[in-house]
């Protein structure tokens, strides 16, 4: 593939590190990426050919499309926000709003995609490739709105990818230093559900207790039964937690109360293990009715598990051996942590990569953490895989993927 991608890359290489530096000062939350937009759409703008449109499915989306008589469409996304979290990194460049950070990669996600957008625009200027590429610029991946939704399905339902063959994104991975990337087929993140649950005795006197119904006493049963549920009812060959994050009950030392509140998140990669944590979640709860009590439990399903393509990922491994031939490349899932990208590749073919990130220096630097940071040798990196494996399809040189790759995600 005769266009010098590395050495486009390595020209741009100081600009792409000032564009994650502007970013990371200047972090924006969920929904809120006013100015993060208008610096996108300002860089987007400036590239010769470009067609730039703001406000798809959210007022902060950016989509930038670059498009040429006939062929595949093959697209990119970044996100752009961040998180409410005080800084507390030791670099030159830290957020000037206090309380807000990009503790999750999203600065170099964003400083990445508009790379690759650059470089893209020098080859499309120079050459007659035939195609179209969109570069599509999320806000709202971490936060939800009052609907429970993030970005990503807004984009969806607003068209942004009706017309998509392919989608690709990366995230930064600070569990691995720089020139390692994770690239795995199938279920990657988890499907990520939360639950409210509530347990109802009478409540009563503290001295009296056997006059009534006591929900803190319930809660112990309900507790061992739920930690229980993937030690005891789920393989140990299937990715699956629960786990409360909140308890509360009582205001009074002489008073036992009426009624327990808890909270907590499901985790889990297949349909049939996101069903049965469901199912035996209720059954857990439903513990207190032999001790007189009753309960009430809200599920909320928040993203689905990341399913990245089989075929996408071909071309990715393809590109990081052609790129960086010694470059570490491990076929390992990515967690169970959630990511909205996930919906995006149950609408069209996409795969999300990792990217090392981690300073060698020993330091955990983990997401969304006040200490988060990045080692900026990953941002040429990303944006040298991303643009190789875009024009791998454009040149006709990859096979457009299938739209689906088993059939339990077809049918969810």
């Amino acid at each position: 593939m005769e266009h010098n991608i590395l050495s486009r890359v390595q020209q741009l290489t100081d600009e792409i590190i000032e564009w994650r530096r502007h970013i990371h000062r200047n972090p924006e939350l969920s929904f809120k990426e006013y100015e993060t937009s208008q610096f996108i759409y300002e860089k987007l703008s400036n590239i010769d050919g470009m067609k730039v449109v703001k406000g798809v499915g959210v007022e902060t989306a950016v989509i930038g499309t670059l498009s040429r008589g006939d062929g595949p469409t093959v697209a990119i996304r970044a996100d752009m926000d961040a998180l409410p979290i005080v800084e507390a990194t030791s670099h030159s460049f830290p957020s000037k709003n206090v309380g807000v950070m990009h503790a999750c990669g999203h600065d170099a996600h964003t400083s990445i995609g508009l790379a690759v957008a650059t470089i893209i625009g020098q080859i499309w200027k120079e050459t007659d490739i035939q195609g179209t590429v969109k570069f599509i610029f999320q806000p709202a991946e971490e936060n939800t709105d009052e609907y429970g939704k993030t970005g990503s399905p807004y984009l969806i339902e607003a068209g942004a990818l009706d017309d998509v063959d392919c989608i690709m994104a990366l995230h930064m991975d600070p569990e691995h230093e720089v020139g390692t990337v994770l690239i795995h087929d199938g279920y990657s993140m988890a499907n990520v559900d939360v639950f409210q649950g509530k347990l109802f005795g009478t409540g009563g006197h503290g001295a009296y207790p056997h006059l009534g119904t006591d929900p803190i006493w319930m809660l112990g049963p309900v507790l061992q039964a739920i930690h229980g549920i993937v030690a005891r009812n789920i393989s140990p060959l299937d990715a699956a937690v629960i786990s409360v994050g909140e308890i509360k009950a009582g205001s009074a030392s002489n008073v036992i109360p009426s009624e327990v509140y808890l909270q907590g998140t499901l985790r889990s990669y297949t349909p049939s293990v996101r069903k049965e944590l469901e199912t035996r979640l209720k059954n857990a709860f439903s513990i207190v009715e032999a001790f007189g009590g009753r309960f009430e439990l809200n599920i909320t399903h928040g993203e689905p598990a990341l399913f990245n393509n089989a075929e996408v990922n071909k071309v990715l491994k393809e590109v990081v051996s052609e790129l960086y031939p010694g470059m570490e490349i491990k076929e390992i899932p990515f967690g169970l942590g959630g990511e909205d990208f996930s919906h995006m590749t149950y609408k069209v073919p996409g795969s999300m990569f990792f990217l090392g990130c981690a300073y060698p220096d020993g330091i955990k630097r983990d997401l969304h953490t006040p200490i988060f940071d990045i080692d900026e040798r990953c941002l040429p990196i990303g944006t040298a895989i991303l643009t190789q494996a875009i024009l791998k399809y454009l040149l006709g040189n990859a096979q457009l993927p299938q739209q689906y790759a088993n059939e339990e995600k077809a049918v969810i």
